[in-house]
């Protein structure tokens, strides 16, 4: 059992973070698949293509997260510092405060859902759904909403991962000198760790290519059992002959995995790391 590093105290470790990362991959892809079960539904997206009974004019998605997020506001959703909404001016909590160790300095000043938002409906949804309308529009809004808190979350905890590096008695010299002389540019180097990027897209690619898997048809023996093909796909077998038979162009998965990749090159791990450069930058503010 994971432990909740949000009460621990004092900032998690660097191993202890990445566990909580990976599980998030899990999350995010299994999310997209979900979300890629239905079509575009641009309307959902636009404004003033729907009517609201109570007059709003704004697009479906936006008027569904307010709903959500309302909801989860008034059981202490955005109470943890692990959780941030993408709508403003929410109901109070129902319920009394969680009292959260202060491991983190300001923990809200920081939230880029807006960015994360916008490329979520501008790239991620037309890379994942074929185009179309088949209506569906609260289940696609639905799935959406889903996508769009574990990327933020996922995002966000860069917050943590900062800490704990600025916590580093190897490295925390080096960034107070940095924070102090402001430099944004040095800090997005020393916080870069290349050859984990690296591990982590190709731990990407394999999930995405093996949750995306459809096990029911091909690649099945009729007693249910997994077949040769479904096991080299699987990467259940070691290099063999029969592991060589399947080529990549008969790999039919239900979310791309190159953009499940794409996701993470061009927007996550960006995104993760523009927030520790700003929660360092703010970090000795209270010092």
């Amino acid at each position: 059992m994971s432990r909740n590093l949000l009460i621990l105290g004092a900032a998690p470790k660097l191993s202890e973070l990445r566990d909580t990362l990976v599980r998030l991959e899990d999350t995010i892809i299994f999310a997209l698949i979900e979300r890629s079960q239905f079509k575009h539904n641009s309307k959902i997206y636009s404004a003033n293509t729907m009517d609201f009974s109570d007059g709003y004019t704004g697009s479906f998605l936006s008027w569904f997260l307010k709903e959500v997020e309302s909801v989860h506001a008034k059981v202490r959703r955005y109470q943890s510092p692990d959780e941030y909404p993408f709508t403003s001016n929410l109901s109070e909590p129902v319920l009394p405060p969680l009292e959260y160790p202060p491991v983190l300095v300001d923990p809200k000043q920081i939230n880029i859902n807006n960015e994360i938002f916008n490329m979520y409906v501008n790239t991620v949804v037309p890379g994942i759904t074929a185009s179309g309308d088949d209506t569906n529009y609260g289940s696609s809004a639905t799935r959406d909403i889903e996508c769009l808190q574990a990327l933020s979350r996922r995002i966000h905890y860069g917050k943590f991962v900062a800490e704990s590096k600025f916590q580093d008695p190897n490295t925390r010299n080096e960034y107070v000198k940095l924070i102090k002389e402001k430099n944004r540019d040095r800090l997005m180097e020393l916080l870069t760790n290349s050859h984990v990027e690296e591990q982590l897209l190709k731990r990407l690619k394999a999930k995405a290519l093996i949750y995306g898997q459809d096990l029911s048809s091909a690649s099945l023996n009729p007693d249910g059992s997994i077949n040769a093909s479904g096991r080299a796909l699987l990467g259940l077998n070691s290099l063999s002959a029969s592991s060589s038979e399947v080529s990549e162009d008969r790999v039919k998965t239900r979310v791309d995995y190159d953009l499940v990749v794409s996701l993470y090159r061009d927007y996550v791990i960006p995104l993760t790391k523009e927030v520790e450069v700003e929660y360092l930058l703010h970090r000795l503010d209270k010092n």
